[in-house]
């Protein structure tokens, strides 16, 4: 048997036995790639050969899309290391389960069940549930081949769409001298706000236009098409083509979800900066709230952003953990435990509080399959920023307040930082770099692995009640 074909037919058996398993051998081995790249020596400005730590930190967050970094992205790089990273971070965009779903696709030479149930899994991790899934979702089955051209065309057209409108900022701009520059610029912008990285390749990044409407609306536009998720986006695309095909619950809740985190969370840190004269404090009241709303929407992932965070209050960044531990929503470019998992939590409270035995929205009934995998997906993120916090105060030195927004940021994959991470040892880097990993492929395959755990029994055990609250 050719040695090609048994490779084939390996990775076959690998991703049917078990699709999260595999998803994450290629996530992973895509990072470790992307990290001997960014070794070389070609991949640095200077031409000497980065230190493998920071290679891998960079590779870690451009493959996991989060924006953190341990060198100055905009001056530590060659051409060839961005060419790297720009592809990178459109990599990372696609998704773990998806990778893995082109990846068996190429291999077997088909779109098979398979492959189209782990990228449907990727949107949906019930995909994955050994019962019945029902097919009133944003995405079903058989339109997954349609999904995943729409994650394609998205990247290529929106990413364009937004490079074109501020290309004429960087040709206004003293930052550049060619206009290749203003290209390579634009294109670098686009696809990390779309993307919700948050890199920045000119020095002093964006707050170099922190008077500019324009471009920071542009780049929030990008950012909170990126943070909705594929899913909704194809299915906003198919309603808009075919009236006759509604947007279901998913669609809708991710859509008020993100609204209402949007708006609370650009007037809350409008009000608790507004008396800080190193952030919203100095400007208008307009500029203070249009402030605290492109900071509100990075806050979901984007990572960008036009002031210190050091220099925020502490109510404030506290608001900012709990935005970015929300994240966006499911199958996205953002990180988090996604805005449906805290609104299904949102309306099981609501249910309890009512003695309602349904999870009721918009005229649906929410299964309790569903309630179970947002309760994991919410205590596994809690969990890994609990542990990561932990380790990185016992090995960097570093206080709660500057170990908790930077390992949410890392764990959500946004990129904010109070400049602990740049700054701080190579063994809390470390940790910040698996939890970077964590919360891109951990919250996915966590989901996955619950939704295909449920076995039939065929007894039930006494019930005896507990004490709980």
């Amino acid at each position: 048997m050719p040695l090609l074909q048994r490779w084939r037919q390996a990775i076959s058996k690998m991703s049917s036995a078990s699709p999260s398993r595999f998803a994450v051998l290629v996530f992973t081995s895509i990072i470790f790639l992307w990290s001997l790249l960014l070794t070389l020596p070609i991949s640095s400005a200077d031409g000497t050969p980065t230190r493998y730590l920071d290679a891998l930190f960079t590779a870690v967050s451009t493959i996991c899309v989060t924006g953190l970094s341990t060198v100055d992205m905009s001056t530590h790089w060659s051409p060839f290391g961005n060419v790297v990273i720009f592809l990178g971070i459109e990599v990372g965009a696609i998704g773990v389960l998806t990778l893995a779903s082109i990846l068996g696709s190429v291999v077997t030479r088909k779109l098979g069940l398979r492959q189209r149930l782990i990228a449907a899994s990727d949107g949906n991790a019930l995909r994955l549930h050994r019962g019945a899934v029902s097919e009133s979702q944003a995405v079903r089955l058989g339109e997954i081949g349609g999904m995943l051209a729409t994650v394609a065309l998205s990247l290529i057209i929106i990413e364009t769409i937004i490079a074109l409108f501020i290309l004429p900022v960087f040709w206004a701009s003293d930052l550049v001298t060619h206009w290749w520059d203003a290209v390579s610029y634009s294109f670098y912008y686009s696809a990390s706000a779309f993307t919700n990285t948050g890199f920045a390749p000119n020095p002093g990044g964006v707050p170099e236009f922190a008077d500019n409407g324009w471009f920071l609306g542009c780049l929030a536009a990008a950012t909170f098409l990126g943070s909705l998720g594929f899913p909704v986006l194809f299915s906003l695309v198919r309603w808009a083509r075919d009236r006759s095909k509604r947007p279901g619950v998913h669609v809708k809740l991710t859509l008020a979800a993100t609204l209402v985190l949007f708006v609370l969370g650009a007037l809350t840190l409008w009000l608790l900066e507004s008396g800080n004269s190193d952030t919203f404090g100095s400007r208008t009241p307009i500029e203070g709230l249009l402030g605290g709303s492109f900071l509100s929407v990075m806050a979901r992932s984007g990572g960008f952003s036009t002031i210190d965070i050091d220099a925020m209050n502490d109510s404030s960044l506290l608001v900012l953990d709990a935005l970015m531990f929300v994240g966006g929503g499911s199958a996205s470019t953002a990180g988090g435990i996604k805005v449906t998992t805290l609104a299904v939590l949102f309306l099981a409270a609501v249910a309890e509080a009512r003695g309602s035995s349904d999870l009721q929205l918009f005229r649906r009934r929410i299964p309790h399959d569903v309630l179970r995998l947002a309760i994991a997906v919410a205590l596994w993120g809690a969990m890994v920023v609990g542990v990561s916090s932990i380790l990185v105060m016992s090995l960097s030195g570093a206080g709660m307040r500057e170990a908790i927004f930077d390992t949410i940021s890392a764990f959500a994959t946004v990129g904010l930082s109070t400049g602990l991470t740049e700054s701080t040892t190579p063994a809390a880097q470390l940790v910040l770099a698996v939890t970077m990993w964590l919360g891109r492929v951990g919250t996915v395959t966590m989901a996955a692995a619950v939704a295909s755990s449920e076995r039939k029994q065929l007894y039930r055990l006494p019930e005896e009640r507990i004490i709980v609250g």
